[in-house]
């Protein structure tokens, strides 16, 4: 993740990373738990993975894309993070922790997360620095809020 453009410092994008931050925290920490054979813990943490991704997509989903996707420059790029967001829920919900293939697919689902992750946080949170108006900052906070009530 860059450094440099100055968007973690804004208070959405902060949150965002927050979140990725847990939930990758989350996958590591379940990878190391199927390393030394507790697929139950593991099975507890994939689990919270993907409540914490729910709210998340649906956050960004119906804030930050929404707006950024009006753009014809951001709408593809957002339509496959997008894309990847449902394929990535459904197989994290079908995972079987407890074979050999459910692993793999666990590990090769991690991978693809963190590159996923990658995708928003060097390319679109930069972006959006330029691309969003104060009222769509306030619109795309205001769906983060909606998405995740108590936050």
């Amino acid at each position: 993740m860059c450094h440099y453009c100055g968007c973690r410092e804004i208070p959405l994008i902060k949150e965002f990373i927050a979140e990725h931050e847990r939930v990758t925290d989350a996958a590591g920490d379940a990878q190391r738990a199927l390393a030394v054979g507790d697929v139950e813990r593991a099975r507890e943490l994939v689990a919270y993975m993907a409540g914490e991704l729910e709210t998340h997509w649906r956050g960004e989903e119906e804030g930050l894309f929404a707006v950024m996707r009006r753009d014809p420059e951001y709408a593809a790029y957002i339509d496959v993070l997008m894309v990847e967001h449902q394929d990535h829920g459904v197989r994290l919900l079908a995972l079987d922790l407890a074979t050999a293939e459910g692993r793999t697919e666990f590990d090769g689902l991690v991978r693809e997360l963190h590159q996923h992750i990658s995708r928003e946080e060097d390319g679109l949170f930069p972006a959006s620095l330029t691309a969003l108006s104060g009222d769509e900052w306030n619109f795309s906070m205001a769906a983060w809020r909606e998405a995740r009530p108590g936050a």
